[in-house]
């Protein structure tokens, strides 16, 4: 509660002082893989547009806690919890299932949802994450229970694992992009993919007393994401 109280403080005062051209220090929070690839070019951008701005940028896939001050900015995918946050969609990304060609070449390749059951799966361990995969037959919709001896908490650690031949994985079609089109990946049955969509959204405080900083990287992550 005091961490709070002092955060609204900062924020009044930061509102005041920050009529004119944004300034000041930017604290953003973004998981490593889309971090890497898609907010780190942004911020290069955004630094260049706003030279006022120090930018605090954090990559790692834990959830920090904005409302505590860890962050002004996150970037998070999939649903959002309740909470007195303020959301807006920068983006979304679809799921898909890959391993390696070495992998492959040891293992077989699976043509149907059920041969995933013998085969060593990578999963998330994060609570939010889906314990099962979902697949899609004609119309039908249905979810499988996979199993593997690793999982973790990063898209692209499990990226990297997969493309090491540890086994399957099932992660963001954005973080693999290059690796499948080096074909290091390869992705695996796209047929009964469900076509799921994992929003992407800038969370933070909103309301009257929002530094011009934190509304202005809000701003611009909308228009150059096209949100």
């Amino acid at each position: 509660g005091a961490r709070r109280i002092l955060a609204d403080m900062a924020e009044v005062e930061d509102a005041i002082t920050d009529q004119g051209a944004p300034r000041g220090r930017l604290r953003v929070s973004a998981a490593l893989a889309h971090g890497r690839m898609t907010i780190v070019p942004l911020i290069a951008a955004f630094s260049a547009r706003y030279p006022a701005i120090v930018v605090d940028l954090m990559l790692g896939d834990e959830v920090v806690d904005i409302l505590g001050g860890q962050a002004d900015v996150a970037i998070r995918f999939g649903p959002l919890a309740d909470s007195p946050l303020t959301a807006r969609l920068i983006g979304s990304t679809g799921q898909v299932i890959v391993a390696s060609p070495e992998y492959l070449a040891r293992h077989g390749t699976p043509v149907t949802p059920q041969d995933l059951l013998q085969h060593n799966c990578l999963r998330f361990n994060f609570r939010r994450a889906a314990p099962d995969w979902p697949f899609r037959v004609e119309e039908r919709e249905f979810s499988l229970k996979v199993a593997g001896t690793i999982e973790g908490n990063s898209g692209e650690a499990l990226a990297q694992l997969a493309k090491l031949g540890a086994g399957v994985a099932r992660i963001g079609a954005f973080s693999v992009v290059e690796e499948v089109r080096r074909g290091e990946l390869v992705v695996l049955l796209e047929e009964f993919n469900p076509g799921d969509v994992e929003p992407i959204h800038a969370v933070f405080v909103g309301g009257g007393a929002m530094p011009a900083r934190v509304r202005a990287f809000v701003d611009f992550l909308v228009e150059r994401c096209g949100g």
